[in-house]
């Protein structure tokens, strides 16, 4: 793609960018589209409403985007030989070890069977470990044993993440092996606490803090500066916001949960990262992996990893997937596109068909209709004519 094709795209993307920020989608948005060489940034509105115009080094909070951070980093201890992918977790989670399982997932948490083998390494990464979030559960009339539980102990892995009043490391994976499994191991995707747990794997794999791992073998080989699970400058923290009957609510001030270290570095949604940095971590990818991750592993962690049987089998009510695979720790779209999104309101996608990288980062959290538009408009335009119809 040649550098007037670049500026062409990203024209259409900085007019899809203000009308978005014109039509109230989001206070602000920072987008970019990048190739190997180039990288095109256009950002639109406020960092808050009634704040600062928003700049290129806005800090956002990715939420789920962090799932693939933290999958490259488990992949990269399994290249050392660190761990295995289709080992056992016990050896270094023998708190998740002789698993028991709901006999049915809205039960009571002493109805349950013996697991009828480990959780392995790789059934983390594929979401299919047996625990994580499914739609029925936020739509019963009465909450079900399992989501109390885990509210009861302050794990924050069925909803938004929440850095502020989880315990520490040990103490959470602790209380989580109190817990039941909602599935077998390998029979169902379920989504989110199996990147958590990966966090946790990383840290005893590597003999250091997870934060620690994720800066040494993902955050710094790639420059990546400003990701981190708090901001240390929170004047470039845009404030965060929910939606609701189209009236904006703060959820998060600058000097709110991510002003500061948390006790838990959440794998599944905890980072704080700006466009360029996001960018690093999508062309590391696209051209292989290096200096992170190897060939082999890039492919196989960007190729959906499910069976048929376990796509058959995601409990209704939730569509996360919508049609779409799973790889290893990310989404994958029928066209080979892969990247995922955050629900606090941000996308990173790549398109290799295309040589692209795309981000959109907004402070405006999915509502009852999903993410703000501007996160699909932006997709579409660089997938190619042909993306408007699904994400499949």
């Amino acid at each position: 793609m040649s550098d007037n094709d670049l500026d062409r795209i990203a024209d259409v993307i900085d007019g899809i960018v203000r009308e978005a920020v014109a039509r109230g989608q989001a206070p602000g948005v920072v987008a970019a589209v990048a190739t190997a060489d180039s990288t095109r940034v256009c950002t639109g509105g406020l960092l808050a409403v009634d704040g600062p115009a928003m700049r290129r080094d806005a800090l956002f909070r990715i939420s789920s985007m962090t799932k693939p951070l933290t999958a490259a980093c488990v992949l990269s201890l399994i290249e050392e030989g660190l761990l295995h992918l289709e080992e056992p977790v016990d050896r270094l989670l023998p708190e998740l070890a002789d698993r028991q399982v709901l006999r049915r997932p809205d039960g009571p948490l002493h109805d349950t069977v013996p697991a009828t083998r480990p959780i392995l390494v790789g059934d983390l990464l594929r979401f299919t470990w047996g625990f994580g979030m499914q739609g029925a559960m936020f739509m019963a009339s009465e909450p079900w044993p399992i989501l109390a539980a885990t509210e009861e102990r302050q794990l924050a892995t069925f909803g938004p993440p929440r850095p502020v009043g989880m315990p520490d490391p040990d103490t959470w994976l602790s209380r989580l092996g109190e817990l039941p499994l909602l599935a077998q191991p390998g029979e169902r995707w379920l989504y989110g606490t199996g990147s958590q747990v990966l966090g946790m794997l990383a840290s005893r794999a590597a003999g250091r803090p997870f934060h620690d791992a994720l800066r040494e073998r993902v955050l710094t080989p790639l420059a990546m500066t400003d990701t981190a699970f708090h901001a240390v400058d929170t004047r470039r923290l845009s404030t965060a916001y929910g939606s609701q009957g189209g009236q904006l609510d703060v959820t998060d001030p600058p000097d709110g949960q991510w002003s500061r270290r948390p006790a838990f570095a959440d794998g599944s949604g905890g980072l704080v990262s700006t466009v360029d940095d996001v960018v690093a971590f999508g062309r590391m990818l696209l051209r292989g992996g290096a200096p992170v991750l190897s060939r082999s592993t890039v492919e196989a962690m960007t190729r959906d990893q499910l069976t048929a049987q376990q796509h058959a089998t995601v409990w209704p009510g939730f569509d996360l997937l919508d049609g779409r695979g799973w790889g290893l720790g990310l989404s994958v779209l029928a066209d080979g596109s892969y990247g995922w999104e955050g629900g606090l309101g941000t996308s990173w996608f790549n398109v290799p068909a295309r040589d692209l990288t795309v981000v959109v980062l907004t402070q405006r959290a999915a509502d009852h209709t999903g993410l703000p538009q501007v996160c699909q408009d932006v997709l579409d335009v660089v997938r190619g004519p042909d993306s408007a119809c699904t994400m499949r």
